[in-house]
């Protein structure tokens, strides 16, 4: 069987935490992107109708709130400690 390296996650050993970056990562920001593009597609177009103005502001604000959301998820990939069990832990 051959092993797909990039979805192997990368492991530095720091005493007894693990700094632990898997693609999951990627994956949740990914989707996260995907959902801004939807809030902010169907927020322009439900400008177009004066009536339907009122919801489209409320999908331009979740859209912006996800902008948010898209740092933590890179700094989270970045920074994954780990407890790593006593009994694994070498001196």
């Amino acid at each position: 069987m051959v092993e797909n390296r990039t979805d192997n996650p990368l492991t530095l050993k720091l005493g007894h935490e693990e700094l632990i970056i898997r693609r999951r990562y990627e994956m949740i920001s990914i989707t996260n992107d995907f959902f801004i593009a939807i809030w902010f597609l169907l927020g322009s177009v439900l400008f177009l109708f004066p009536d339907y103005e009122r919801p489209a502001i409320w999908m331009f604000i979740i859209g912006s709130f996800q902008f948010l959301i898209r740092p933590t998820i890179r700094l989270l990939s970045h920074i994954h400690v780990k407890r790593i069990p006593a009994s694994n832990w070498e001196s």
